[in-house]
């Protein structure tokens, strides 16, 4: 017989296996679950057979009631899992940017758990706006007339084009024609949203009398994009917020800036490179300003658009604004961390993204020896660690060529492969996730939270055997 064919034939039924494992699992999952799970499993085997025959091998029926076991285990887990992130970058977008304060994920719960006032006016017992619990703040905050939030920075973009500019022209610096993550495109999210793209200057050179010479009678907007994660350095020239204003005044039309990252302190008292900041660019009167609520501002992933109040209610009243607008747990946690800015001392401290940003490098190392420390009590066989410097980035396109002097956690396994120990980590209850550089498995301490170092420890040492020191 042929090996493929005696292969497959060797695979289980489904029902007996689903016989024999509903009694024991009856109390833990449902049977059309774990039918389910069996049939996925055993097609992932056809499969693999298929594809892979020689690698592949016959099994035994225990086995294949373990290996259904845990698949059904899988299965009934989240999707969506906590990880540890030991990767040195402060706003990972693929472990969802900024993380949350305690008291910011308490307001959460509230707004889960219970009624809220959502859009209803506690004064008046009459129908309110979901805006007006953040609204004020926002403008406070920012220097503002009015403000308005959606559900992200693309689509606050989106819809402040589709607004002001629908058929008609918008001027953009060609060095501000930027692609950020997830093939975000600022060319195609005007060509969506109706307007008409016109790029003035070169690459890395752009002059206000480009835009002046640009301008005609069907231009809307001059549009200012920040340009993310990317850098133009050398012979370059851009022209400035204040110029655009007076230019675009000058000609009777609008003005707006998008700011990505967003940020509301001045970073360079924490030794950051000049960024300008929400209130700087409302201050020099651009008429429209949209930036991320999930990156330096440090909360949950939100559009927010401020500016002239009379721009800001022709976008409120845009009807695209029901499909892109926020729910109760985004204003819920967001108008926590807007509050936490009235103090920008208490902001620092008590915002996570904040807080790991500007953490003393000090504190950092102790960190790092408090970890090997307890490796070391564990008495970890197979693996050896020793504390190194490093450098953490920013992330979420802020500060791209910024690097932050920190401190890692450097695991050394005896045998393993780092690619082997990079997919174990990644397999484990609670994922760890680190970096390898340069022949390294780094934990970067930065972004490992303080009170994750017992449970980090405790999830390293179930890789490894606990019999002599890890030096």
């Amino acid at each position: 017989m042929d090996p493929t064919q005696k292969l497959l034939r060797s695979l289980p039924k489904v029902d007996e296996i689903l016989s024999q494992l509903s009694g024991e699992l009856q109390h833990s999952a449902p049977n059309l679950l774990i039918k389910l799970v069996i049939q996925k499993t055993l097609q992932t085997e056809r499969e693999n057979i298929l594809q892979h025959p020689v690698e592949s091998k016959e099994k035994s029926k225990g086995e294949w009631l373990e290996i259904i076991k845990k698949n059904i285990i899988k299965m009934q887990s989240p999707n969506l899992q906590r990880v540890i992130n030991g990767t040195g970058v402060v706003i990972h977008t693929n472990l969802g940017r900024s993380i949350l304060s305690k008291d910011a994920t308490e307001q959460l719960k509230t707004a889960g758990g219970h009624y809220t006032n959502l859009e209803f006016n506690l004064d008046n017992g009459k129908r309110g706006s979901r805006y007006s619990l953040v609204e004020e703040i926002i403008c406070d905050l920012t220097g503002a007339e009015s403000a308005i939030v959606v559900n992200n920075n693309a689509a606050a973009v989106f819809l402040a084009l589709d607004t002001l500019a629908s058929g008609k022209e918008v001027i953009v610096s060609r060095g501000q024609l930027v692609e950020i993550g997830g093939s975000f495109r600022i060319p195609d999210v005007m060509a969506k949203s109706g307007a008409i793209l016109v790029e003035v200057g070169a690459t890395n050179r752009t002059h206000l009398y480009d835009y002046e010479r640009a301008i005609t009678e069907e231009t809307a907007l001059l549009l200012r994009v920040h340009t993310s994660n990317f850098r133009i350095i050398g012979f370059t020239s851009d022209v400035s917020a204040p110029e655009i204003v007076s230019l675009a005044r000058q000609q009777g039309i609008s003005t707006m800036e998008d700011l990505g990252s967003g940020c509301l302190i001045d970073l360079t008292r924490y030794g950051f490179p000049k960024e300008p900041t929400v209130q700087e660019i409302v201050s020099s009167g651009v008429d429209v300003v949209t930036f991320s609520g999930d990156k330096l501002l440090g909360g949950p992933q939100a559009g927010i658009i401020v500016g002239k109040r009379e721009v800001i209610e022709k976008i409120k009243k845009n009807p695209l604004n029901r499909a892109l607008r926020i729910d109760k747990f985004t204003l819920a946690s967001l108008e926590n961390v807007l509050c936490e800015y009235y103090d920008v001392d208490q902001a620092v401290s008590q915002i996570p993204t904040l807080s790991m940003l500007t953490e003393d490098i000090s504190k950092l190392k102790k960190k790092a020896w408090k970890i090997q420390r307890r490796l070391k009590y564990k008495k970890i066989s197979g693996c050896n660690s020793k504390i190194v410097s490093t450098v953490s980035r920013v992330g979420g396109g802020s500060f791209p060529e910024y690097n932050i002097a920190s401190w890692a956690v450097e695991l050394i396994p005896d045998s393993m492969k780092l690619s082997q120990l990079e997919r174990d980590l990644r397999s484990l209850d609670t994922p760890i996730i680190g970096r390898i550089e340069k022949e390294r498995y780094l934990l970067d301490v930065r972004t490992i939270q303080d009170s994750e170092i017992s449970h980090l420890v405790d999830l390293l040492s179930t890789l490894f055997v606990s019999e002599s020191s890890c030096d």
